[in-house]
């Protein structure tokens, strides 16, 4: 979600917060996405850190995004942990980096993605569990991937909210059935030896449907905390 005005974007903070005053371990999830800051206008980087990310449960930044929040670059895993901790520490108890520049162990085809889950033990103490996932690049470039992923992560989170490997694992799952469907229509679309166009690749959602709703796992987590 994008809000490219500071008073709106304060408004919004205000209302989480009186909406939610009960600890956020009591709250229903709610998604903060910033996604494209760096289109945003200088005066809204602290609206978006100081007021929307701490009452946010879950936020899905991509690498540039997460640099931009927490001051500190990423170029290894390990900075990745410690920004998703410094992201943590901020308010949101799930953190999912959904694209980073990091080398992938697959090859360079494929894209690094990095999350983190705080939990609460029944004693008071708390555990984090952190994932990594290797995901297929993509030539293409789509409208609505960014809403359907924290569409998606928000409800995986919901049925598994003590299993961001699992909670993952579906949504990134779910984001490559929608995205090779609406590929290959496109290109049925387009015909032989034609790039497809925008309005074409508009994402199938509704053809989606069953594996919005039960996606055949495709895509898989690795444990690294």
């Amino acid at each position: 979600m994008f809000l490219p005005v500071v008073c709106f974007c304060n408004f919004c903070g205000s209302v989480c917060s009186d909406q939610a005053p009960e600890p956020k371990s009591q709250r229903g999830g709610s998604v903060h996405s910033p996604k494209q800051l760096k289109y945003v206008p200088q005066n809204l980087y602290p609206v978006y850190k100081n007021k929307l990310v701490p009452v946010a449960d879950i936020i899905t930044p991509n690498q540039f995004e997460a640099e931009l929040l927490t001051g500190k670059n990423i170029s290894t895993e390990k900075d990745a942990v410690e920004v998703m901790d410094l992201l943590h520490a901020m308010g949101p108890d799930t953190v999912v980096i959904t694209s980073s520049n990091l080398p992938s162990r697959l090859g360079d085809r494929f894209l690094v993605s990095l999350g983190s889950q705080r939990h609460v033990r029944p004693d008071g103490s708390r555990t984090t569990q952190r994932v990594r996932i290797e995901v297929p690049k993509v030539d293409a470039v789509f409208v609505g991937t960014g809403d359907l992923f924290a569409a998606m992560l928000l409800a995986w989170t919901h049925h598994y909210p003590n299993d961001l490997k699992t909670a993952c694992e579906k949504t990134f799952s779910v984001m490559h059935h929608v995205i090779q469907r609406t590929i290959s229509y496109a290109h049925e679309l387009a015909g032989p030896g034609r790039r497809p166009s925008p309005p074409q690749l508009e994402l199938r959602m509704v053809q989606s449907k069953a594996d919005i709703e039960d996606p055949a796992i495709v895509t898989e987590a690795t444990v690294i905390s």
